[in-house]
């Protein structure tokens, strides 16, 4: 699969079958990605990837959480705006009715909405799953290479045939992620990641992106 290829075909799958992912394959494609860029090659993610018995457990005890009603753990970073201003706040409203729609779920079905949202702390099924965490000293030009790691780890997953889906919603139950993974205290979980076998019979919509002239300006002589 060529870059391209990878480019075009990736896209947050949010059905996995159970089948499991290889080892050597997490670590060929971690291997790799560590040659990611980042400013000063400062490498700021600390990555901890969970399979078996330890993510069953974290599933298990998500599921209980959410099942609980127990509240969210506090944000340590803002995932959004409050105030997303236009054309960013239509896009992300596209994406949920998009998103919702594929699963037969309307927008005022909110119990439905909620028992999808809540698969986010099943991995979607998935097998495995990496946690992306950075120093809490680190600043804002260090998270943006947080995206270049994990967009690269996403291509080269779908380099060995494999899907992933990036997840801001597990920073919402991080307590419970540290649980399991103990990480030093010094360091937010930014992200968890579902990686796995794509399960083709759930529905989903591509969802679209904006036109180049909308998001690109040639300045030419």
């Amino acid at each position: 699969m060529d870059v391209y290829e990878a480019v075009r075909s990736r896209r947050a799958v949010r059905g996995f079958t159970d089948r499991q992912v290889p080892r050597d394959v997490l670590e060929r494609v971690l291997s790799a990605a560590a040659w990611s860029p980042s400013g000063s090659n400062l490498q700021p993610w600390r990555i901890y990837v969970v399979t078996g018995g330890p993510l069953g457990e974290l599933k298990k005890r998500a599921g209980e959480r959410v099942a609980a009603g127990d509240p969210w753990d506090e944000r340590q970073y803002e995932m959004y705006p409050a105030d997303l201003k236009s054309p960013y706040r239509e896009r992300r409203s596209a994406f949920g009715q998009e998103r919702y729609s594929a699963l037969g779920i309307t927008h005022e079905d909110w119990e439905a909405r909620q028992r999808a949202a809540a698969a986010n702390w099943d991995c979607f099924g998935a097998p495995a799953a990496l946690f992306c965490y950075i120093d809490r000293d680190m600043g804002r030009p260090q998270w943006a290479d947080l995206g270049m790691y994990l967009q690269t780890v996403m291509l080269l997953l779908r380099a060995e045939g494999l899907h992933s889906c990036p997840q801001m919603a597990w920073s919402v139950y991080r307590k419970t992620v540290a649980e399991i993974v103990s990480p030093p205290d010094e360091l937010i979980l930014f992200c968890g990641m579902s990686i796995g076998f794509e399960d083709v019979t759930v529905k989903y919509v591509r969802t679209g992106r904006a036109p180049l002239a909308g998001t690109v300006t040639f300045v030419e002589g």
